[in-house]
């Protein structure tokens, strides 16, 4: 694939995609955006930039609502079903393994994608997995994720007010016994999208390429 934009055929139209090609690509991953942000926000560009210098080819798309400039989502049908078409689209364009990995609410479609086998990625990589609604933790958002069979990577704050990683961890120990490989990794001190304090002295620039790279060390062997 060439880096550019994608149209992505979807029911009688299409939206839009972005293609980050990376050169030599030993992977690729679809990458699709959370609830409040589409493909062009920064932490999604950012993200996708990172992981083509690591030899990621990486596909941003934008849910239908987006596409239309609408703030509210779409309904969760529609949503997967977008997600589908782009998992679809890049999957006859790419020979490498197809992970897929979302922000937020995009990880949580694409794992209900995945629990109902209308997707088969190699891997699937969950950026602030939102577990539950700030404040509403009973109402946990994971009933259908150990029926998905694809290894999984959660990447989770510390402070994330979705699912901290205290409630996370303890979830990602369950599910590697359905679906070996999955691992979960913490952001100390993150939130919801991995922003640390800047009384840590740690450079946000640095978290995001420590990300970067512990989702390509951990999708480098379920390429062999």
């Amino acid at each position: 694939m060439d880096s550019g934009e994608l149209r992505i055929p979807f029911g009688s139209g299409s939206v839009t995609g972005i293609v980050y090609s990376g050169a030599p690509s030993f992977a690729t991953m679809l990458l699709a955006h959370g609830a409040g942000a589409g493909q062009r926000h920064p932490y999604m560009t950012g993200m996708a930039e990172l992981l083509r210098a690591r030899g990621v080819s990486t596909v941003t798309f934008d849910f239908p609502y987006t596409e239309r400039g609408d703030k509210l989502p779409d309904p969760a049908d529609a949503l997967e079903a977008c997600l589908v078409a782009a998992f679809d689209e890049v999957r006859v364009r790419t020979d490498a393994p197809l992970f897929v990995a979302g922000k937020s609410m995009g990880g949580r479609i694409a794992s209900q994608c995945a629990a109902k086998g209308t997707i088969a990625p190699t891997g699937l990589v969950f950026l602030g997995y939102p577990l539950h609604p700030p404040k509403k933790p009973e109402q946990r958002r994971d009933r259908h994720l150990p029926k998905v069979r694809a290894p999984m990577l959660f990447v989770q704050g510390s402070r994330d007010v979705f699912g901290t990683t205290e409630e996370v961890a303890p979830l990602v120990v369950e599910l590697a016994k359905n679906a070996p490989g999955s691992r979960f990794f913490a952001v100390d001190g993150g939130d919801h999208s991995h922003v640390v304090p800047k009384r840590s002295g740690v450079p946000q620039e640095k978290v995001y390429a420590i990300i970067a790279d512990v989702i390509v060390e951990w999708m480098r062997p379920l390429c062999l």
